[in-house]
């Protein structure tokens, strides 16, 4: 069966995952800027990084029939410095318009201070203003509620149309309140934090799978990028239909990227 990859650093991973992940029916993924597990020292860093995920990243992905789209924005984990964050906020338009860009993203919180919340908002405002999509990234743990309380504040301040916007890394306890206002939800599927997979499947049999996705989030750390097709895989063996599966995994996340005009997978995929 074919699936979407709504969220995974494939800057992170190897080309060997790229051709893992063809064999397993990934047709499409979208891989959101992130922090590399250091800070960058200067502007020019990120401005490189953009390079490489609208031109090398798009190229090494077709080499195995997959389409790579991606997200450009500042982490929370690098927002501290204001200075800083608005110099590389300031060349994302520069970017914004190459045809493998769906939209400003990952941003959102991490440890909820002060400046993460400003340029979170000013990064909120740009996407609207050049009528971006947006993927929001929320805090891990015990700051998850409180973070996406935050967040959700921040978005209805803003006047952010809901159906524009992903809010990612929900879980039990903050998935009703994105899904009840109207956003589109992402479900991270961690081997160690996160969701796991059997707890994402028992979240799709509450709430279904009307705006609410899932990926691997495969980056630098303990992840699969397989997991996606592992979550397929657990929904057939308790009894799924193909129909059912593909709603998570396919149909919401293309119904979702079609938003953005330079999204499009071929039509016998879907």
């Amino acid at each position: 069966m074919a699936f979407i990859d709504s969220h995974i650093h494939m800057v992170s991973r190897t080309t060997e995952d790229y051709e893992k992940m063809a064999v397993a029916g990934c047709v499409a993924i979208s891989e959101p800027a992130f922090w590399p597990g250091f800070d960058r020292r200067t502007p020019e860093g990120f401005y490189d990084y953009f390079r490489q995920l609208t031109e090398f990243e798009p190229r090494r992905a077709r080499q195995f029939g997959i389409r790579h789209w991606t997200w450009l924005g500042l982490n929370p984990k690098e927002a501290e410095d204001l200075a800083f964050a608005r110099e590389v906020i300031g060349f994302l338009p520069d970017f914004l318009g190459r045809e493998s860009v769906l939209g400003v993203g990952e941003i959102g919180l991490n440890k909820i201070s002060k400046n993460e919340l400003q340029i979170f908002q000013e990064q909120v405002e740009l996407a609207l203003a050049h009528h971006q999509l947006i993927m929001v990234h929320t805090p891990h743990l015990e700051d998850k509620l409180k973070g996406t309380r935050w967040v959700l504040d921040v978005l209805r301040e803003s006047q952010a149309e809901p159906h524009r916007v992903l809010i990612d890394h929900v879980e039990e306890h903050t998935v009703s309140m994105v899904l009840d206002r109207g956003y589109y939800a992402g479900m991270t599927l961690y081997p160690f934090s996160k969701c796991s997979i059997p707890r994402a499947v028992d979240i799709l049999e509450c709430f279904g799978s009307d705006r609410l996705m899932v990926n691997s989030g495969g980056d630098w750390g303990q992840s699969d990028p397989l997991s996606v097709p592992r979550l397929m895989l657990e929904m057939r063996l308790r009894g799924y239909e193909p129909s059912e599966i593909e709603g998570p995994t396919l149909k919401t996340p293309a119904m979702f990227f079609e938003q953005s005009a330079h999204f499009k997978i071929p039509e016998d995929v879907r």
